[in-house]
């Protein structure tokens, strides 16, 4: 086994961290960190990473996209900075349930504007009432004719406030076996008009999550993507990856942390001598790096097992869960190598500290990732009868 990477891998990786300090990170600093950037802005910065095609990672080729094997795609996101990671997965993600298992001239029609970040995309799933049981959708579909009207609220939406473009999932009502029938529709803003408010949060404040209401919100029969009932799986063949990207933006957010704290453990002195050469000091770095390995190889490893055909929804929920809390818990250590200047506005850990704790929350709460590697492990299920 093998754990170095190649030279194509490491110039992928260099390639997105050029971008980052060239074309991403100076416009961010030139932003106020605690408003979220005007939409234009947001829209050229995923014109940049559409270049490098990070908006089209797991769209077929064929489709358009750049068809990337998946840790090929998380080598280059985990360079972005975190609210540039959370606008990119959301965006890419969508255009990725677009493509999948719809008509041939769906996605000639619709993935264009998105590959190219001409437009701006999001997913709604989530709703009041229905969050990580997303079978329990109560958003309503009706067809009418040519157009299916739709009606509901979603929130907690990445994206929402400033999307062009969401695929919604919407029900059909409840089959004869009380099923409920879920179905996937693309809603362009232009076209079927719905309303969206920006959601005040905790971190990531430069970011766009928000809800979406719809009212009679008429979209094209033709936006209607798949066939019935498949808007479960895909949304599940999608967060299997997801789940890992947001592991790899943690780990973004805890090397840097790790990498001030070593070099403050070497500028700061008390008692005569670099706090650096303080055994506790030492073991606070040490866990911090560790937390840092062990949560990057967890998630290279998620991403590598769904690229190799495996069963990955036990590693894959493993990778979040996992990296995201030893992450969390590396940036408050780093923040103790730093004394007082560690809760200091100044220096950045707190936004930091403030954005790694937004991450536990989409694609699955720690809880529900423990459940699906309990399922994985034991072969019964314990929310599902």
């Amino acid at each position: 086994m093998d754990f170095r990477l190649t030279s194509e891998q490491r110039m992928i990786q260099e390639s997105a961290r050029r971008m980052v300090e060239r074309d991403i990170q100076p416009v961010l600093d030139a932003h106020d960190p605690d408003r979220p950037l005007p939409k234009e802005v947001m829209r050229k910065l995923l014109e940049v990473c559409a270049r490098q095609g990070l908006t089209s990672a797991r769209v077929p080729e064929a489709a358009g996209g750049a068809g990337l094997p998946l840790l090929s795609y998380g080598l280059m996101f985990e360079q972005l900075p975190p609210v540039m990671g959370f606008a990119v997965v959301a965006h890419e993600a969508t255009a990725a349930r677009i493509a999948l298992e719809s008509a041939p001239e769906q996605r000639e029609r619709l993935l264009p504007d998105i590959i190219a970040a001409r437009k701006i995309a999001c997913t709604g799933s989530t709703e009041p009432d229905a969050g990580s049981d997303h079978r329990g959708i109560r958003t309503r579909a009706r067809i009418d004719g040519e157009t299916i009207v739709v009606d509901g609220r979603k929130m907690w939406i990445t994206n929402a406030s400033i999307c062009d473009v969401i695929n919604i999932t919407a029900s059909l009502g409840q089959a004869g076996d009380g099923a409920n029938r879920m179905v996937r529709l693309v809603a362009d803003r232009e076209e079927s008009p719905f309303e969206t408010s920006k959601t005040p949060c905790l971190g990531l404040c430069q970011g766009h999550l928000g809800e979406v209401l719809f009212a009679e919100c008429r979209v094209p029969r033709r936006n209607m993507l798949g066939r019935e009932g498949d808007a479960a799986r895909v949304l599940t063949l999608t967060w299997l990856a997801n789940r890992p990207l947001f592991g790899l933006m943690a780990t973004n957010m805890a090397q840097r942390a790790l990498d001030a704290a070593v070099k403050y453990a070497g500028d700061r002195s008390q008692f005569g001598r670099p706090i650096g050469s303080y055994q506790l000091v030492q073991e606070l770095l040490a866990d911090i790096a560790a937390a840092v390995t062990t949560s990057r190889l967890v998630c290279y490893y998620a991403l590598d097992a769904i690229d190799s055909g495996d069963r990955a929804n036990g590693v894959s929920a493993m990778a979040k869960r996992h990296a995201i809390a030893a992450c969390q818990r590396a940036i408050s250590m780093a923040m103790e190598v730093h004394g007082a200047m560690g809760i200091s506005r100044e220096l950045g850990l707190e936004q930091l500290y403030r954005d790694c704790r937004m991450l536990p929350i989409p694609d699955g709460t720690n809880q529900i990732l423990a459940l699906i590697e309990g399922r994985e492990l034991t072969g019964v299920s314990a929310v599902r009868l």
